[in-house]
């Protein structure tokens, strides 16, 4: 006998659909609205921290001078050269000290405002750095642009951990990795721009025999700068790649790929670096690895980073695991600023098979460590670290008590025959 119809509950083969329309109407209304959130957070955010990157660099000669001239209308004498190249390096580097302590005061600003007053209320101090750096000259004054300089990175320190932090719980699932790249396509941006306003001298760790490698290539030195430009270019458009394909390809393959392609490319970049003064071409291929080093590095290593810190913890827990990340993010960039010319000056062209060696471990670690976050939630991707830890924890436990697998072995096995003899079985726990 039939139930009688009335109104109930739809069957579940009628709801599965009416979910799926109304999950993609709902994304079509906030869809504009999150994609212009994300554009403005990163503007003002992480292009700031790769337009400072680059620009610093770009006036130096007029920023040697006026701290000379500083120097010797303050003393009456000129500043030696030992002593303007230590405040050039100080004014330089001071960036990532700024940086460093930005990461650190993230953590306590964004739980007491949020990440998005965080965001505005941080533009504060990249307006005071600017007056800062701007009235530098008029107040004659050199200290108030390093202090300009420091505040600076301050702004760069909160921005680069309350951004991706801000763009991973305002994402969905589905594009959250192409909207966490947001961060690295506009530290590019940033990067690009001011090598355009900051020309002829561009600033930066692997661009640095970069001068000297398109002088041998035979192109004139007039125009080195321009052609440098091309690095920032490749920056930019492979940032852009990246997110375009993270949701398709995912997070481990464009990671742990791009680490794999800079140890091949520092290889033969060492290579051709050591042989170039041999065959005339090989300039030629230092000029594309340099090119393809950067261009393997914001395909993974560059962006990726940022996303996967906030896949891989609770909202409350994010500000602290991107205060970690950032701590070691500024240090490592104060570290290979500050060790580089050392390194360079040790093993001369042999120097980037460090940072091969360190790229090579990056990957392997990574192999065996990341597993894939792409469309999965905090609870998939947990259960996916605990499936890797429990292999870890089995293989380890083989490896140290391997009499005691064999013996436990062992019993299986008695225990199996003698269910085939008619015997009682034996409980195994």
């Amino acid at each position: 006998m039939e139930r009688a119809a009335g109104p109930g509950p739809p069957a579940a083969a009628n709801l599965v659909p009416l979910l799926e329309a109304g999950r993609k109407a709902g994304r079509s209304d906030w869809s504009g609205s999150l994609i212009a959130a994300s554009l403005a957070g990163a503007f003002g955010s992480s292009f700031l921290y790769g337009y400072n990157l680059s620009v610093v660099n770009a006036p130096a000669v007029y920023i040697k001078k006026f701290y000379n001239e500083t120097w010797q209308r303050r003393y009456g004498f000129s500043m030696d050269e030992s002593t303007l190249t230590l405040l050039w390096s100080i004014t330089v580097s001071i960036f990532a000290i700024g940086g460093l302590v930005g990461a650190i005061i993230a953590t306590p600003i964004v739980k007491f405002f949020g990440r998005k007053r965080t965001l505005l209320l941080n533009n504060v101090f990249a307006v005071v750095a600017a007056l800062l750096m701007s009235l530098s000259s008029l107040a004659g004054s050199f200290e108030m642009l390093i202090l300009g300089r420091v505040i600076m990175g301050v702004d760069a320190g909160i921005s680069l951990s309350a951004l991706p932090m801000y763009l991973s719980e305002i994402s969905p699932k589905e594009i959250r990795g192409s909207l966490g790249q947001v961060t690295a396509i506009f530290i590019c941006i940033g990067v690009f721009t001011g090598q355009v306003l900051g020309l002829p001298e561009i600033f930066g760790k692997i661009w640095y025999y970069t001068n000297s490698i398109f002088s041998e290539a035979g192109i004139n030195r007039d125009t080195i700068p321009y052609v440098t430009l091309s690095t920032g270019a490749v920056e930019t458009v492979a940032s852009v790649f990246s997110g375009l394909v993270i949701e398709r390809l995912g997070r481990r393959p464009l990671l742990i790929g791009g680490f794999g392609l800079m140890v091949v490319f520092f290889a033969v970049l060492t290579v051709s670096l050591t042989l170039q003064n041999n065959v005339h071409w090989l300039p030629y291929l230092s000029i594309f690895c340099i090119l393809a080093i950067i261009a393997s590095f914001c395909i993974g290593p560059g962006g990726i980073p940022f996303v996967l810190t906030g896949e891989f913890f609770q909202q409350s827990q994010r500000p602290a695991a991107f205060m970690i990340a950032g701590t070691v993010n500024w240090l490592s960039n104060f570290a290979v600023g500050l060790l580089f010319p050392f390194i360079q000056s040790g093993l001369q062209t042999y120097c980037f098979l460090v940072f091969a060696a360190i790229c090579s471990a990056g990957a392997i670690y990574l192999f065996f460590v990341l597993p894939e976050t792409k469309n999965k939630t905090l609870n998939e991707i947990s259960l996916a670290f605990a499936k890797r830890n429990k292999v870890s924890l089995e293989m380890q436990e083989m490896n140290h008590y391997p009499e005691k697998r064999k013996s436990s072995a062992g019993q299986d096995s008695n225990s199996t025959s003698s269910e085939g003899k008619g015997e009682p079985k034996r409980g195994i726990v």
